[in-house]
């Protein structure tokens, strides 16, 4: 058997076993998984760099799967590296099984990011070459100079999201960055020509990348493009590989049953399956097997590799002895552990915006902490983290010394590649937005959190107060929408996001604080563009990390408690010497993070919202947003509307954010 032979006879395996699983758990969708087992099988069993004692070492090449639909190919080639076993495969898309129908993140297996969402998972990939980069600029090539594959079909090219990763990654220059496109031309319900006709090659050529098109199923056309890519010194490379949607499958009658839609997203069934694997040459009756040509290709590989790293290791230790200092902090940063900071210096300043305090937070932590990378979707000098960026400089292209990383007009694309950066490994993220331009990062917020990624989230401009610029770019509902994710828990028992609405300068401090040691989560601080008035004066600041605490008032004997978040305590603040004049005795409370708060014990939480007692809420969102928190004595006032145009002073007065409709509000909840 020759070497194209082989190749040919090794992708038809993964072909069979793709094939199997779908068929086997009468879910899922073969015709892709079928079409890129070439490609899959090329890259795994002759360029990628792994260590195959270690799958963790930071030192491999990642691949990164977009359409996540694609698992079974991605499982059955990983079988061929010994990572995943036949009865794995054949627990394909069942109860608690390690091959679930669209890939969750297990580096030990070697599953780089959780994928299904499509074209997230290429963001992910195009964050990680900038991580790479970033990390090479601090520690050197001797020890950061892999590759990052991405894999991505036509679905994924058409998610609008690819116009930013395409953008960004060609403007810096990632040459690290390698993308296959799988492009077979037939989609879930429809042929591709039926929705688009674009030139998918002169689009990335004008983005500045190194395009090649191939025979997407030919071995030898793959192998010379990706020894082509991994030549390139200036682009990212992008290979357009036309392959054939369900290569190989047959009909019941024997006919070809390629190119064709029903292979996409559903099993072969029957006859056809059966027929398909005696073409692929397997055994219908007993398909779930590794040919021993093919393992032994796979064996030799693995021993390619052991050669491979041990070289690759033996340069890292000369590295090490020669710079002790890079060599300690490199493992602090692969550790994944929280960055240690002093925080002692911080000064804020009073009856400031959280927004600036933010900015304060961001400038120490520019200075503390070396491998943290903040964005911005070009509003650095509105959402205030150029206080980031002042101690530090942007990216350029080809010049990753700055660890500031500007995204542009492109929210969803930011996000998903500082998820990424974060995925690589080595990279503490953070980026920033406007709160209302979250609902366009939604989608990668809720991968973060499924992925456990402690990536940080700065959202400003927090409420209606954003004013003159009217509804548009006041959020209301968005708070309530991001706290319904503090509902949710993750492995770790943790809120799934932890949410933080600060009430002042220096409960941002505080807040900044549990951002950075959370390590298990995405955090997001929700911040305020205009003035707060700071809480009174010796306020224990620290009891923010229990979610909610007292700030004022009294700890025994009061008639109400009032409640609220961020902006909305201060107003509290000043509704209490009118509730003081009726002899009314008032506890207040800022709730920085219900999830926090719900995950003290049951005694601190009934000590500091008694069951019994009557609970007023401010929230300048929608009232669901505090009424899991009021019990049954109680009211919110919130906001019913989108909000209006105006100086955000006007719309306290009209909306009922003052001193005076809170003491009114209150009184008659009283008299209920």
């Amino acid at each position: 058997m020759n070497s194209k032979q082989l190749m040919n006879r090794a992708a038809d395996n993964i072909r069979i076993l793709a094939a199997s699983m779908v068929e086997k758990a009468h879910s899922g969708h073969p015709g892709g998984a079928m079409g890129g087992a070439d490609f899959i099988n090329v890259l795994f069993s002759e360029f990628l760099v792994y260590d195959p004692e270690q799958p963790t070492w930071d030192g491999r090449d990642r691949f990164y799967l977009d359409p996540g639909h694609m698992s079974p190919m991605l499982y059955a080639a990983l079988a061929l590296q010994g990572r995943f076993t036949i009865d794995e495969l054949k627990a394909f898309r069942q109860w608690n099984s390690p091959t679930p129908g669209h890939p969750e993140r297990n580096v030990e297996r070697g599953i780089e990011n959780t994928s299904g969402p499509l074209g997230q998972g290429h963001a992910f990939a195009a964050g990680a070459a900038v991580a790479e980069k970033f990390l090479e600029a601090k520690l050197g090539n001797e020890v950061v100079c892999h590759k990052i594959y991405a894999y991505i079909s036509d679905g994924g090219v058409q998610e609008e999201i690819s116009q930013g990763v395409g953008r960004i990654a060609g403007n810096l220059g990632l040459n690290n960055l390698i993308m296959f496109y799988d492009s077979n031309d037939i989609q879930l319900s429809t042929e591709c020509g039926d929705v688009m006709n674009e030139d998918t090659a002169k689009k990335y050529e004008a983005w500045g990348w190194n395009v090649m098109t191939i025979d997407g199923n030919d071995p030898d056309a793959i192998r010379i493009a990706l020894h082509t890519a991994q030549q390139e010194n200036h682009r990212p490379t992008l290979i357009i590989g036309k392959t054939v949607m369900g290569k190989g499958a047959l009909k019941e009658d024997g006919t070809s049953y390629e190119h064709n839609v029903k292979t996409h997203g559903a099993p072969l069934g029957g006859e056809a399956y059966r027929k398909t694997i005696e073409h692929l040459g397997g055994n219908p009756d007993d398909a779930f097997r590794i040919f021993d040509e093919v393992q032994a290709l796979y064996d030799n590989r693995r021993q390619e590799l052991k050669q491979i790293v041990a070289d690759r290791r033996a340069a890292e230790a000369v590295w090490s002895k020669a710079n002790p200092e890079l060599a300690r902090q490199k493992a602090q940063w692969f550790g994944d552990k929280a960055p240690q900071i002093d925080w002692t210096t911080l000064v804020q300043k009073k009856d400031d915006a959280t927004r600036n305090a933010s900015a304060a937070c961001l400038s120490l932590l520019a200075q503390q902490v070396p491998n943290m990378v903040c964005a911005s979707a070009d509003l650095s000098n509105s959402d205030k983290t150029d206080g980031f960026l002042k101690k530090t400089q942007a990216m350029k292209h080809n010049d990753f010394s700055g660890a500031f990383f500007q995204a542009g007009v492109s929210e969803l694309t930011m996000a998903c590649m500082c998820i990424g950066m974060y995925l690589h490994g080595g990279v503490i993220p953070a980026c920033g937005t406007f709160f209302v331009f979250s609902d366009y990062m939604k989608p990668a917020v809720r991968m973060a959190a499924l992925m456990e990624v402690p990536i940080k989230f700065i959202w400003t401009h927090d409420a209606f107060r954003v004013g003159e610029d009217g509804p548009t770019h006041e959020p209301v509902e968005q708070e309530a929408q991001i706290r319904l994710m503090e509902k949710l828990k993750n492995h770790h028992g943790a809120d799934s996001v932890r949410v933080l609405r600060p009430a002042d300068a220096d409960e941002t401090s505080v807040c900044w604080e549990m951002a950075m040691e959370n390590m298990t989560t995405p955090t997001a601080l929700v911040l305020s563009r205009q003035n707060v008035t700071s809480l009174p004066a010796g306020n224990n600041y620290k009891n923010a990390r229990k979610g909610a605490y007292i700030v004022a008032g009294s700890d025994e004997a009061f008639d109400v408690i009032l409640l609220a978040s961020g902006s909305e305590v201060s107003t509290l603040v000043a509704a209490t010497e009118l509730l003081h004049r009726d002899g009314i005795r008032v506890r207040i409370v800022s709730v920085p993070s219900e999830g926090l708060f719900r995950l003290q014990s049951k005694a601190y939480q009934e000590s500091i919202l008694p069951a019994d007692a009557k609970i007023f809420g401010l929230t300048a969102g929608l009232p669901v947003t505090l009424e899991g928190l009021i019990g049954t004595h109680g009211r919110v006032f919130g906001l019913p509307s989108f909000g209006y145009s105006a100086p955000y002073k006007v719309l306290d007065e009209k909306l009922g954010f003052t001193a005076d409709n809170v003491y009114r509000q209150v009184k008659a909840l009283l008299s209920e």
